[in-house]
């Protein structure tokens, strides 16, 4: 199988699928109350893929080259039958890791299940360990706890890789950067520290709230022993700092202040068909518009090579404060 490469010569390895745009928090960083209150009109039901158009594409994308699936939304645990949805991926000739990202409210009931169907590994977002902090980051009367609950049923369902993603944010939830590490530790997950990212246009992003990963760093050498690790690949999108004890890492994304976008291999597929060449981009391709439309294999394989071919983005390399405001893609859409 050749190797697609796009404008710049970053191989196209890395899918990820949002399948559905609906959520059960309202985290300010990605799906404001206010502009999501609860009459808020999402994708309806005919507007979003099929599990058999997904695994088509799917298909379609693992013939080009990709290796890597990520199930998001949303939150994607809310799109029901989603174990029949990883069982049909995990048929996918050249698929060799299936993952998921969640919120792990509905992991107490979906775990074993999702295991039992296939899904490699799962990562969690996880912006608090207060209860009052993670109530206000998350906008949710859900409460911490049950999310505690789905972190534990998801390693009592034997996942080997478990991850917590935070988004740090100055002001808001430095103080639960060694909390956090001190829980995956007790855990044996790692924990990922996440730039605050401009991603979408309409959720009042400021640098000013930006903790570079630097600084997040230095607080953690100043509590643990620990080294920095080798990437192990030009893609891994975040650095890691091993603990001397042996007990694990912590990776740090600095999206922000060190982008990464020289060893991007990512392409993602809305709920809606949607096809985003970069997290940050403004318009995608309609994909669901051929797929119902009968467009056969060959020509959908054509369509997706020649997007990818013609892909230039880079645009945390030149972020500035001004295309902050620029249109872009909501995170809710893509997954992040």
């Amino acid at each position: 199988m050749a190797t697609v490469l796009d404008a710049l010569q970053r191989p196209l390895k890395s899918l990820r699928i949002s399948v559905t745009d609906r959520c059960n928090f309202r985290c300010r960083y990605c799906m404001p109350a206010e502009l999501f209150p609860p009459d808020h009109a999402f994708l309806p039901r005919e507007d979003i893929l099929h599990f058999e158009e997904i695994a088509r594409l799917a298909a379609l994308f693992a013939s080009l080259g990709v290796t890597k699936v990520r199930l998001t939304g949303g939150e994607p645990l809310l799109r029901k039958g989603l174990p029949e949805l990883v069982r049909m991926l995990r048929r996918t000739p050249g698929l060799e890791d299936l993952a998921l990202t969640t919120n792990a409210v509905l992991l107490p009931d979906q775990a074993a299940a999702l295991r039992a169907a296939g899904l490699d590994r799962l990562t969690v977002s996880l912006d608090s360990l207060d209860p009052q902090r993670f109530a206000a980051v998350s906008d949710t009367t859900i409460p911490l706890a049950r999310v505690i609950e789905g972190i534990d049923a998801a390693l009592a369902a034997g996942f080997p890789t478990l991850k917590l993603n935070c988004v740090l944010q100055r002001g808001v939830n430095e103080a639960d950067i060694l909390p956090l590490v001190g829980f995956a530790r007790q855990r044996r997950l790692q924990v990922r520290f996440i730039e605050y990212m401009d991603v979408g246009s309409t959720v009042g992003w400021d640098l000013d709230k930006v903790i570079p990963a630097s600084e997040v760093e230095a607080r953690l050498l100043a509590a643990w022993p620990m080294e920095r690790m080798s990437a192990g690949h030009r893609n891994c999108v975040a650095r890691h700092l091993g603990f001397l004890d042996g007990a694990g890492a912590v990776g740090l994304i600095a999206s922000v202040t060190e982008p990464f976008c020289a060893g991007c291999d990512r392409v993602r597929l809305s709920a809606d068909g949607h096809l985003f060449t970069c997290l940050f981009a403004g318009e995608g391709l309609d994909l669901k518009g051929l797929l119902r439309g009968g467009a056969d294999d060959a020509a959908l394989t054509a369509v997706l090579r020649g997007r990818w071919a013609r892909r230039d983005d880079r645009y945390s390399e030149t972020r500035t404060e001004a295309t902050a405001g620029l249109p872009k893609v909501a995170m809710h859409r893509v997954g992040g």
